[in-house]
């Protein structure tokens, strides 16, 4: 058992940090902006709320943290009443955060000023995943430290993996929703395509989904889709603030990503039918928007 704390208890972090105290029987302290939820979570779990992040952290074995960008996480980093400076010598904060690999590696030298680790770790599998305890989480940092992290992280994944020095997990996420934006986009239009040819949907997608279109996306979401229900998960606004990552990654690097550039504007479009928080499947309603509307 390890003294452990959590920050950041939106619909990732809540069940993440439940999955440490019940699932790796660690000692657990949790921070949340709205203290209501931080309470909340202590009273279902059994564990403890702290005031500040830097309360949470004080005496910690581990920090993890779940927030929404490069400013929220500095914030309960390094600003004031932040995590880093409460964390004690050789220990080591987990960043669960989807956010730039910029922001990794400046935390990562931060924490090692300190004599303590850091490993940027971005989760994939969604609000299901964390409930159920089955991500995946891409991590960048040392070796050494990932070793001592990872059977703490272990307590809500099903893959943990070391995908490279600090910033490369990041990275490995931007990959993942690159590909995800596509895979989306095509069935948006594969199930569109086949709505005005006439076909029935459920007819198609069963006579696809066993080949090389089978999808995770298709398998979970082709039939909320086509009954217009977009309340399933990852909200279009926090897509378009990863795929922006993704794009100022890509400019600084030299890649190139002509379709996700592209998906990304179809998202735009999105949010300006008032979707942003609609889940990311509803990249559907704009094709299915009458012509000229």
């Amino acid at each position: 058992m390890a003294k452990v704390a959590f920050i950041g208890l939106g619909v990732m972090g809540y069940p993440m940090a439940g999955h440490l105290k019940t699932k790796g029987g660690h000692d657990v302290t949790v921070y949340n902006r709205t203290t209501d939820k931080a309470e909340k979570w202590a009273t279902e779990f059994g564990g403890q709320y702290a005031s500040t992040p830097a309360e949470a952290a004080k005496d910690c074995d581990f920090v993890f943290a779940c927030v929404g960008n490069d400013d929220d996480l500095r914030a309960v980093t390094i600003g004031p009443d932040g995590a880093f400076s409460a964390l004690k010598s050789d220990a080591i904060f987990i960043d669960n955060t989807t956010a730039s690999a910029e922001v990794a590696r400046e935390l990562y030298l931060a924490a090692k000023e300190k004599g303590c680790g850091f490993i940027d770790a971005p989760v994939s599998g969604g609000q299901a995943g964390a409930e159920n305890g089955v991500l995946t989480v891409m991590c960048g940092g040392d070796q050494d430290v990932f070793d001592r992290a990872k059977p703490a992280i272990d307590s809500f994944a099903k893959f943990v993996g070391l995908m490279g020095e600090s910033g490369a997990g990041q990275l490995t996420k931007m990959c993942n929703q690159i590909c995800i934006a596509g895979i989306v986009q095509g069935l948006s239009e594969s199930i569109h395509f086949a709505k005005q040819a006439g076909l029935d949907v459920a007819t198609v997608i069963s006579a696809i989904r066993g080949g090389a279109a089978q999808s995770w996306q298709m398998e979970n979401r082709w039939e909320t889709m086509e009954k217009g229900k977009f309340d399933y998960g990852f909200a279009v606004d926090w897509m378009r603030k990863d795929l922006g990552i993704c794009l100022k990654t890509a400019n600084d690097t030299g890649a190139r990503l002509p379709a996700t550039a592209l998906i990304d504007q179809f998202y735009a479009d999105v949010q300006e039918m008032g979707g942003g928080r609609w889940d990311t499947s509803s990249l559907l309603t704009r094709l299915e928007k009458p012509k000229g509307a």
